[in-house]
């Protein structure tokens, strides 16, 4: 089971991460090189603007473009994949990639294929649940990270 969840801990880092380099360099896939954060363009303006739906379809337009909205997306996206890749602050990534995922899932709703349920809430249970099974300790660094003075004395790190 250990390695079952140290693979899923990666896989989720994988995607968290794939999506900060391909914002960040524009690789093709879901962001165009010309529409690249390095390019000066906003990640996060083309979600909000134009593929939010119902009550807070208003809220989630008016963050769009928005300096501080990029910075946020952007590091929490590198710091949450690069987190559970490496197996350290694995709370903290569950928790801060839970609260983007739930974000997103908001900006969403209703979800189109199911009226609560999607793949961003899988993935919030998904992060709940490699935090709650220390999945960072195999196959990555957690159990040296977990006996830093630093997480001794912030808990939250681990």
């Amino acid at each position: 089971m250990k390695y079952t969840l140290s693979i899923l801990r990666i896989g989720m880092g994988w995607i968290f991460f794939w999506a900060f380099l391909d914002k960040l360099l524009g690789l093709g896939f879901a962001t165009e090189t010309a529409k690249s954060w390095l390019s000066g363009n906003s990640p996060t303006t083309g979600f909000l603007k134009f593929a939010t739906h119902g009550p807070f379809k208003p809220f989630f337009e008016s963050l769009a473009g928005s300096t501080i909205v990029d910075w946020l997306f952007m590091i929490g996206l590198f710091g949450i994949g690069l987190s559970l890749i490496l197996g350290i602050g694995m709370r903290i990534a569950a928790y801060s990639g839970s609260l983007l995922l739930f974000l997103m899932w908001l900006a969403l709703l209703p979800p189109e294929n199911n009226p609560i349920l999607d793949d961003h809430i899988i993935y919030i249970l998904v992060l709940m649940v490699l935090d709650r099974s220390d999945a960072g300790e195999y196959f990555g660094f957690g159990k040296s990270w977990k006996k830093t003075s630093l997480v001794k004395k912030y808990p939250l790190l681990r």
